[in-house]
């Protein structure tokens, strides 16, 4: 695997209930950019992606929010990023962070975050792509998740080799042997 150069970061857009799950956060935008990655992510500032933006930002990182038009308009887009785009929709959104990134990395979050979660593995399914993924799974979060991709895979709706499509780790001092950087 290369070292990748743009890392996309799927995250909430709130912060949850554990305070862990923040500092995960400001953790994975800071070791990115002390690896020098460049952080990709939704362009919000708000929750745990303005999180993760800022930390990157402080670390010296370069970093590029891409953000649906509506959600700009709504004013929850960050200020002082490196870069930010806008889209039309959350699925071109989807689509500029799939292609601008070399890796991806899956903290705490909601719908938005297993949406973009699963379209990566079902592109990576359909060998669209073979760029590495990282489940950051700080305490437990996303235990159920891999409860149930389990059992897809066992009752046939998946082939076994998805499970390789992830690696599954508790701390973000583990993302840079994780991500190869």
């Amino acid at each position: 695997m290369a070292k990748p150069s743009s890392v996309c970061v799927f995250c909430g857009s709130s912060f949850g209930r554990d305070p862990a799950w923040r500092a995960a956060a400001e953790a994975t935008g800071r070791l990115l950019a002390e690896h020098g990655a460049e952080v990709i992510y939704g362009g919000g500032r708000v929750g745990l992606m303005g999180v993760v933006a800022d930390a990157a930002l402080a670390a010296g990182g370069r970093v590029t929010g891409i953000i649906p038009r509506h959600l700009a308009r709504a004013e929850v887009e960050h200020g002082g990023l490196t870069e930010l785009i806008e889209t039309a929709t959350m699925s071109e959104r989807k689509v500029a962070m799939i292609d601008r990134s070399d890796a991806f990395v899956v903290l705490p979050g909601g719908l938005g975050t297993l949406d973009e979660l699963l379209e990566v593995l079902t592109l990576r399914q359909l060998r669209q792509h073979a760029k590495p993924t990282v489940i950051l799974d700080v305490g437990g979060y996303w235990s159920d998740l891999r409860r149930l991709f389990d059992r897809v895979v066992e009752e046939g709706y998946a082939r076994p080799d998805i499970m390789g499509f992830l690696a599954w780790i508790e701390r973000p001092e583990e993302l840079p042997a994780a991500l190869g950087l």
